[in-house]
């Protein structure tokens, strides 16, 4: 079954312009991918049998081989989801009162090898591709048993590096876009990234709109590189100029991602350095508690010393929040769930 699927066209790989049929029929294909979120060719009922049969020849729907949802105390998931050619990725799944979220991956593992983050630990696999990124969103709304425009928040900070795979990300985000796609509003679409300058620079200049959320995790290079093995390749005063340049041409506000590391970069002058970093630049700070896996190097920053650091932040003018942990309990953090399994 799987080598079967994998022989076929991925109908979601395909700009929307490009579906099959013309006219009436290419949008009668887009409102049961995109607005119904049909899963089997034989749901897509007022499509012709006969086109039904024809386009199940050619082309494959699912991009999975199997998914095993994790459900949270929260009442959030966190699903594992196999891939075709058997790697495996992960997405959460977190509703809140008024909105729904779903944290998105873009690879699988990770190639910048975060000390704190157990995808780093994975090492790197593979780009997903467009429609491995889409079907993420669209297998969770299935699941959830609502159509896939209800959800309306989508962030990019799963597995991965989204800007190290930025053909397939950004042809993901258009069909998020579209109007005939998901319709999502670029407010709502945040991609999140560890620092590479090249790829916030095409942010910048690539029309999409979507927000933009820097991984810093240090203020200083020394620290930076000490948790960030890959950071070397970038200062933070080259990250910093590229940020400096996507706020002036977005105008959008810049989110800053903090994980806190027990001893490492949670002291005070760190927060004070951090704050430095920002001055001109509208941001607001996302500080992170750790989630700890098994074999991590690290520690916990204490929770009065998270809430202590935030005060000096925001003291400083930095708009804080501290992102308290969904899912936990399921291993909701990127790649613990992955990690598990036998390769």
């Amino acid at each position: 079954m799987v080598s079967l699927l994998q022989d076929k066209t991925s109908l979601l790989t395909l700009p929307i312009p490009e579906l099959p049929g013309e006219g009436f029929r290419q949008r009668q294909l887009a409102d049961w991918l995109y607005q119904r979120g049909a899963r089997q060719w034989d749901q897509m009922t007022d499509l012709p049998k006969a086109l039904r049969d024809e386009l199940s020849e050619q082309f494959r729907i699912s991009e999975f081989a199997e998914v095993t949802p994790y459900q949270s105390q929260d009442g959030s998931v966190k699903y594992l989801y196999t891939l075709l050619d058997g790697k495996k990725t992960e997405a959460v799944y977190m509703p809140y009162l008024n909105r729904k979220t779903i944290c998105i991956s873009s690879m699988v593992g990770c190639p910048a090898g975060c000390t704190f983050c157990a995808t780093g630990k994975m090492g790197f696999g593979r780009n997903l591709t467009a429609a491995e990124i889409l079907d993420q969103i669209l297998f969770a709304a299935h699941h959830q048993q609502h159509p896939p425009r209800e959800i309306r928040n989508v962030v990019l900070m799963g597995m991965g590096e989204p800007l190290l795979n930025v053909e397939n990300v950004f042809a993901a985000l258009e069909r998020m876009l579209h109007p005939e796609g998901l319709a999502m509003s670029p407010r709502r679409i945040t991609l999140s990234t560890v620092g590479i300058p090249r790829g916030i620079y095409q942010m910048a200049a690539g029309g999409l709109e979507v927000r933009l959320a820097l991984s810093l995790h240090a203020p200083d290079d020394e620290t930076r590189q000490q948790i960030i093995p890959t950071a070397h390749r970038y200062s933070i005063a080259e990250i910093m100029e590229a940020v400096r340049h996507y706020h002036a041409q977005t105008g959008r506000r810049v989110t800053l991602e903090y994980t806190l590391l027990r001893g490492i970069n949670d002291r005070d002058w760190q927060a004070r350095a951090l704050a430095q970093h920002f001055k001109g630049i509208s941001v607001h700070m996302n500080l992170i508690p750790w989630n700890p896996w098994e074999g991590a190097p690290h520690q916990g920053t204490p929770r009065e010393h998270i809430l202590k650091f935030a005060t000096i932040l925001e003291r400083l003018g930095i708009p804080t929040s501290v992102r308290w942990s969904r899912g936990r309990d399921v291993g909701a953090a990127c790649g613990q769930l992955a990690l598990k399994q036998p390769a």
